[in-house]
């Protein structure tokens, strides 16, 4: 499915004294919804996932991209390596989108990126049975270590072949998962993907992922 018309608007999501801001973008007839968790301080204007989120959008998919920490939160680097507290903030959007209309039958994915994959993979161990795909780009699942085995959701980890301490570590990560999961490895690529082609190779690799298990007709195993 391609879609042709979409609606987006700006929301607020509250986590005890603090307030997720985020841009829902909402596809007509949505085939799922896909919640951005960021990494590294980055937040919901990252161009590399808005560019991502936009190729989603084309092909039907709802996209979530949200802030996890707040401006004042973001000074402090700790916040950024908290992988349980950025975990709780991508279950506070799921649980926030659960809530909503527009999205609550949709089958839910997380794309996560650095930190940002970390903590999808933590939430979709947290909510095996609601998180149905988790693609990571360039992530970081030796944080979330201890997590892997328990992770449900179908997993596809995109890392470039030059970003090789972090190849490294999501080869070990696809070990330990013991859900249907794969490793695309984009031939030249380093850690943000700035070479010609390779942003776009993430895209389709992300998109395809998440067309094969988020809509109700999804694959029941990996694309190969």
């Amino acid at each position: 499915m391609i879609s042709d018309t979409i609606s987006e608007r700006e929301i607020e999501i509250p986590v005890g004294t603090r307030v997720l801001r985020g841009t829902l973008s909402l596809p007509t007839a949505p085939e799922g919804v896909v919640v951005f968790a960021h990494g590294s301080g980055s937040g919901r204007m990252s161009p590399r996932n808005r560019y991502v989120s936009g190729v989603l959008r084309d092909a039907g998919l709802a996209t979530l991209l949200i802030d996890l920490l707040e401006e004042d939160e973001e000074l402090d680097r700790r916040n950024v390596f908290d992988i349980p507290l950025l975990a709780r903030r991508v279950q506070a959007a799921a649980d926030w989108l659960r809530r909503e209309r527009e999205t609550a039958q949709l089958g839910l994915g997380v794309f996560g990126a650095s930190t940002g994959a970390a903590a999808a993979l933590v939430a979709a161990a947290w909510n095996r049975t609601d998180v149905r795909a988790v693609v990571s780009r360039g992530g970081r699942p030796d944080l979330a270590w201890e997590e892997l085995p328990a992770v449900a959701a179908p997993t596809l980890l995109i890392v470039g072949s030059q970003d090789r301490e972090v190849l490294s570590l999501n080869r070990g990560a696809l070990a330990l998962l013991v859900c249907p999961r794969k490793l695309e490895v984009i031939q030249g690529a380093t850690h943000l993907f700035p070479e010609p082609g390779a942003l776009e190779e993430v895209a389709r690799l992300a998109r395809d992922w998440f067309l094969a298990y988020l809509p109700r007709s999804g694959v029941a195993c990996p694309l190969r």
